[in-house]
């Protein structure tokens, strides 16, 4: 089960998290309103929930009710044609 990055992410998009995944799994550019975790390329390994200051990463299992979207938000990021 993948991490995802919730709303909280959304006022912060700090990159905190992309720093420290050692899988390189975490992406957003410039212009995206928050950070994403592809679920096929996440290890489980927890690093970027610890450093997320905002609070806005969840195990997929984890995550409230009120933010399930992301868990979709997250992957169909990853699944997007280029541009």
């Amino acid at each position: 089960m993948a991490y995802v990055i919730a709303e909280p992410c959304r006022s912060q998009r700090c990159a905190a998290c992309y720093a420290v995944c050692p899988a390189g799994a975490i992406g957003g550019d410039y212009h995206d309103e928050q950070m994403y975790i592809d679920p096929d390329r996440c290890i489980d390994c927890g690093l970027c929930q610890e450093a997320c200051p905002s609070g806005a990463i969840f195990l997929e299992e984890d995550l409230p009710e009120a933010w399930a979207e992301y868990a979709r938000l997250n992957r169909e990021y990853f699944r997007r044609p280029p541009t």
